[in-house]
């Protein structure tokens, strides 16, 4: 099922992407589960793979920005330009949709989100396919994004046609989400790249939506926008620098920890020391927290991180894993 990414494998993928399969390929943000994003009957069987809401819409992967005026209509003056600065990498553009964008694919919306990966194996796939493919991140909805093939199988085993090795994504978390449908650039999900480059390159500083107005209809549905989302099934709570020792000494013995600094002498299960630099934390960050909810402890604590601006995408994940955490999926 895993396989070497080499030029026949490719190949083999870009076929099955052809029959209506699903494959996981590597990205620098996340491993995606990809298909046809213009077969609406192949995107429908990532929902059905990932347990994925109908109207929760999909991110198409392109081999480059020559192809978004396929997807795209009355691209504007802004989109060329991020896209130019930021394509291939971690930056998803939502535009109006071109008429023949399958609804499967946009949820039901007159917009569709679009982004060329910065990753050697996602862009020779992307090449040898020809065409769109929609992935999200290859993993059971609302449950931590895999960031290494291997997490990929664990989530969905022979779910997936093929999953493609392209080794430990760079960035280790998803794609900033930038709303470009509207008047006023909006990011409707924060990731590496933040605001101050948006700004730099466009000439006025995007406004950041609410975690709250993604329930309230304000704006497009994205991927990763509900409450509860990259969520381990142990509980996780977030806890405060100064009282991490006081509630470890309060949940026991059985807890496991991630902090931004070495282990307690109190008694854990097992104690992760993240990066202290945000884009190390965020790069880890699915792995540790991966790791944590396979230990066997009966929660998980995680000391809170600064909120300077570049924390931004880690404080979005972990405040998302924490609502969704100790909720079992359903069979």
């Amino acid at each position: 099922m895993i396989e070497h990414p080499t030029a026949a494998a490719i190949a083999q993928a870009a076929d099955l992407l052809r029959a209506g399969e699903l494959v996981a390929l590597p990205t620098e943000t996340v491993y995606g589960l990809g298909a046809d994003a213009a077969n609406p009957q192949a995107a429908a069987k990532i929902f059905a793979a990932k347990g994925r809401p109908a109207d929760h819409p999909l991110i198409v992967h392109l081999a480059d920005a020559e192809q978004l005026t396929q997807w795209a209509r009355a691209v504007p003056r802004e989109a060329i330009a991020l896209a130019r600065a930021f394509w291939p990498g971690p930056m998803t553009l939502i535009l109006k949709k071109e008429a023949d964008v399958p609804d499967v694919v946009t949820g039901g919306q007159d917009t569709v989100g679009l982004r060329v990966p910065d990753h050697p194996v996602a862009l020779a796939l992307l090449r040898a396919f020809g065409g769109g493919v929609a992935a999200p991140s290859a993993n059971r909805f609302g449950r931590i994004s895999p960031t290494t093939a291997a997490h990929v199988a664990e989530e969905l085993g022979s779910g997936v046609a093929m999953i493609l090795d392209g080794g430990a994504c760079e960035v280790g978390i998803e794609s900033t989400i930038l709303d470009l449908s509207g008047d006023t650039p909006t990011i409707l999900r924060p990731g590496a790249i933040g605001a101050d480059a948006i700004a730099a390159v466009i000439g006025r500083r995007p406004a950041m939506r609410a975690p709250a107005a993604a329930h309230t209809g304000e704006g497009p549905r994205v991927s990763g926008s509900l409450a509860a989302h990259y969520a381990p099934r142990t509980p996780l709570q977030l806890v405060e620098s100064r009282s991490l020792d006081a509630v470890l000494a309060a949940t026991g013995a059985n807890t496991a920890v991630l902090a931004r600094r070495p282990a307690s002498a109190l008694p854990h299960r097992v104690w992760i020391a993240a990066p202290a630099l945000a884009a190390g934390f965020a790069h880890e960050l699915y792995a540790n927290l991966r790791a944590l909810d396979a230990s066997g402890a009966s929660v998980i604590l995680v000391e809170a991180t600064p909120t300077d601006a570049g924390w931004e995408a880690v404080l979005d994940r972990l405040g998302r894993a924490a609502v969704g955490s100790g909720e079992q999926d359903e069979t």
